[in-house]
């Protein structure tokens, strides 16, 4: 593997890891481990990585904490520096996030990121988005701009969520805030912290979101009730999934629906990490309950919804990766249900699962607390 020698990577900072202890209350359900099904190739290896997509030709955009996008041919063995993302703040959990083209790339060529940042009263994620540019000696991301910044910014370096979802009709961005570790924001409408924003490519509060009436509420609000959201996919059927780390326990897959308030911290399937209790999810009592959730903690880092032909047994399921648990977990969707499924062990902290152009699985490790960074390449087993 070859890179570019004027491409000096930043230094790199640690993160603050959000793996949970476990608890003593049941597992909802058992999910099964079983023998891999899939050979693991290593392709690259990068700084901390913490999303990933590929370029129509097969090329893929990587990103890393520290605030560079990487672009990496087709065969992985060249990799260079697409941007260098002024103001990002890696600091913690935050850093240079999610990666996402626009569904018109191939006419707009637009490249859409976010990432954590200093600004006045605190630090919050913002999302930005650029022109990939091939007029120069090499790949490049122009007209860098911030289109949208959750509010308010406050103190702290934690669960800036900052996951990036275009609708099926490219029409609408799906973009997560966090609650930023302060519990109370995700119920507040007020505020976009704790919350699934649904914006226009632009930017701007999309038309006929939930609260866009109500007065003093964000016009952007989707859902709320949220902690920390790494994850979100939309299914072929054009049902949106969601994916949290919950507290001391109580990670979930959400089914995300307008207006709905999925409970945090007014209810969990966990507990506070000094133990006090959070009720937890039961009916009837006015929040969205998950479809799916772990206690123990898996600590999910990503979320993709396979729909390629190399592994047809899993088509529509959906794909997590495990940060404390250290694994890739697969979860059954049927419609607007769903179960666990398989769980596999992969010896290193799984930040990402993105689906290649051919239908093979690739992931990403993060590089925090001893794991590598690389990139991972899943392929069916031979019998």
């Amino acid at each position: 593997m070859t890179r570019f020698s004027s491409y000096a990577l930043l230094p790199l900072c640690t993160i603050v890891a959000a793996a949970c202890s476990a608890s003593t209350a049941p597992a909802q359900d058992a999910a099964s481990t079983v023998a891999k099904p899939f050979t693991e190739t290593v392709m690259a290896d990068f700084d901390s990585p913490w999303a990933m997509t590929f370029l129509p030709d097969g090329r893929l955009l990587v990103t890393e904490k520290a605030g560079k996008i990487q672009i990496a041919s087709a065969d992985m063995k060249t990799i260079g520096t697409l941007a260098t993302i002024p103001g990002v703040d890696s600091a913690g959990q935050g850093g240079l996030m999610d990666v996402v083209l626009s569904p018109g790339f191939t006419k707009d060529r637009l490249v859409y990121f976010s990432f954590s940042e200093q600004r006045e009263g605190g630090k919050a994620v913002a999302l930005a988005r650029g022109r990939f540019d091939e007029t120069g000696a090499a790949p490049s991301l122009a007209d860098i701009s911030v289109i949208f910044r959750a509010s308010p910014a406050v103190e702290g370096n934690g669960h800036y969520s900052g996951r990036i979802a275009f609708s099926p009709d490219g029409r609408h961005l799906f973009f997560t805030n966090g609650e930023r570790q302060k519990f109370d924001p995700a119920q507040d409408l007020t505020m976009t912290l704790g919350k699934v924003l649904r914006l226009t490519p632009d930017g701007k509060p999309a038309p006929g979101n939930p609260f866009a009436g109500q007065t003093g509420a964000r016009p952007e609000i989707w859902s709320y009730g949220h902690r920390n959201l790494l994850g979100i996919a939309f299914d072929a059927q054009g049902n949106l999934w969601e994916q949290e780390m919950g507290p001391k326990g109580g990670d979930e897959i959400n089914l995300i629906l307008p207006g709905r308030n999925y409970g945090y911290p007014k209810v969990s399937n966990g507990s506070h990490y000094d133990d006090r209790d959070i009720p937890d999810h039961a009916p009837g009592d006015g929040f969205e309950a998950p479809k799916v959730w772990w206690n123990p903690s898996i600590s999910p880092g990503g979320l993709m919804i396979y729909s390629g032909d190399m592994f047809p047994a899993w088509k529509g399921d959906a794909f997590v990766g495990g940060l404390s648990s250290e694994s890739l977990l697969r979860i059954d969707l049927d419609g607007t249900s769903a179960k666990k499924g398989d769980q596999w062990p992969m010896g290193a902290r799984i930040r990402e699962a993105e689906q290649g152009p051919d239908g093979a699985i690739w992931l990403i490790e993060d590089g925090q607390r001893g794991a590598n960074g690389r990139l991972i390449k899943l392929t069916p087993a031979k019998a």
